[in-house]
């Protein structure tokens, strides 16, 4: 999956997937992670978000099942 890089002190870089509504998270001092059935507006929010870290911890984690892939 292809990742943007964003600004964040949190998050080095975001991708998406529409079809499958997978949202990858590159996180800066970490790995990378799927998160499942998240829908597409989760992640444009996320990505016009001025803080993606707190934008992260307030509609993401928790919400949505997680794995880690590197």
């Amino acid at each position: 999956m292809d990742r943007t890089r964003v600004d964040s002190e949190v998050i080095r870089s975001v991708g998406y997937n529409r079809g499958t509504q997978t949202l990858e998270i590159e996180f800066v001092r970490s790995s990378v992670y799927h998160y499942f059935n998240v829908p597409s507006n989760v992640y444009e929010s996320l990505m016009i978000a001025i803080s993606k870290g707190r934008y992260f911890q307030t509609q993401i984690d928790g919400q949505y099942r997680f794995v880690r892939v590197l």
